[in-house]
């Protein structure tokens, strides 16, 4: 079906299992798999030293597959974004190469998308999802069929009910945005985010996206809700936030509250930040850490349609 890259630009892999099994996965689902020559390389934590990373990447681009699959996030992009020939990574885009990964390689979609404008997936990394024990998340997997398929136009969610309701009053009007009764859209914005901690060290930097009137969405995990809280300060006194059509929140998975937060939790940071934005902020969209993920174009315009409860975004054919 599908010519499939499989490379390891972060930190290294150590559920070898996992890896395996990811590959037989999609080796059964039918695609041609291509295993980069340092996908399974060890240095420290990394998959690598820097350059051997770099190459990787590089080799991914060169390969003229279909889909670019990371082995696994972790830590490890963000020191290696000056050596990526971003040009090169554009041109495999062009080509029909799909960048895909999530967590750390929010690091690499973001610069991307502030480099050269080009378009990666947010989605499923190789051991984490396809190589998981029993049988992978069936809308993960429908997902990815879809954007090897080329016939991913969209998704929807459910949004959860306690947070279903947009107050009006919290609702910025502009050209692109209408309000009717219970119905919120946003037309031609784009789709932006990912990790909100690689996200928010990014700032500042030539990898940052300046992106203004998106959808900005994020997740993260093993994050404490004032840590949560702290990165979201960050965006909304650097102006980031405001900035946007909607913030999206996807899953925040791995949270430990203390005794002593007294019921400070994370719907305690949503409500804190709803107060502070005249943005709709929109929770529950099925993306994370999670092995129910749908697949993100960032980069891509979209447009958001939210009605009650249900919630679709459209980007349309790619």
């Amino acid at each position: 079906m599908a010519h499939i890259y499989i490379f390891s630009p972060s930190s290294a892999v150590r559920d070898k299992a996992a890896f395996r099994r990811g590959v037989k996965r999609l080796t059964k689902l039918g695609h041609a798999v291509e295993i980069d020559e340092a996908a399974l390389a060890v240095n420290m934590r990394f998959a690598g030293d820097d350059a051997t990373r770099i190459a990787a990447i590089h080799r991914a681009a060169a390969s003229g597959a279909n889909v670019a699959l990371i082995a696994r996030g972790g830590y490890g992009l963000t020191r290696i974004l000056p050596g990526i020939a971003w040009k090169q990574v554009a041109k495999a885009v062009e080509r029909g190469t799909q960048f895909v990964g999530q967590s750390d390689f929010t690091a690499f979609q973001s610069a991307l998308l502030a480099q050269t404008g080009a378009i990666s997936w947010a989605g499923p990394a190789l051991g984490e999802d396809f190589g998981v024990e029993g049988e992978p998340d069936d809308i993960m997997e429908a997902c990815f069929d879809d954007l090897v398929l080329d016939q991913g136009e969209g998704t929807g969610w459910r949004l959860p009910l306690e947070k279903a309701s947009i107050n009006p009053e919290s609702i910025a009007e502009n050209d692109h945005s209408t309000l009717g009764r219970g119905q919120k859209t946003i037309k031609n914005a784009v789709l932006w985010g990912g990790n909100l901690s690689v996200l928010v060290s990014l700032l500042g930097t030539p990898y940052w996206p300046e992106v203004k009137g998106g959808v900005l969405f994020f997740e993260d995990v093993n994050e404490h809700p004032f840590r949560i809280e702290r990165m979201l300060t960050q965006l909304l006194h650097a102006g980031v936030l405001g900035r946007q059509k909607a913030v999206v929140f996807g899953q925040f998975t791995g949270i430990r509250l203390a005794p002593h937060d007294k019921g400070y939790k994370l719907a305690t940071v949503v409500a804190w930040l709803r107060s502070q934005l005249k943005v709709p902020v929109l929770t529950g969209l099925p993306f994370g850490h999670v092995p129910t993920k749908v697949l993100l174009p960032v980069g891509a315009k979209v447009d958001m349609v939210v009605e009650g409860r249900d919630a679709l975004m459209a980007w349309g054919h790619l």
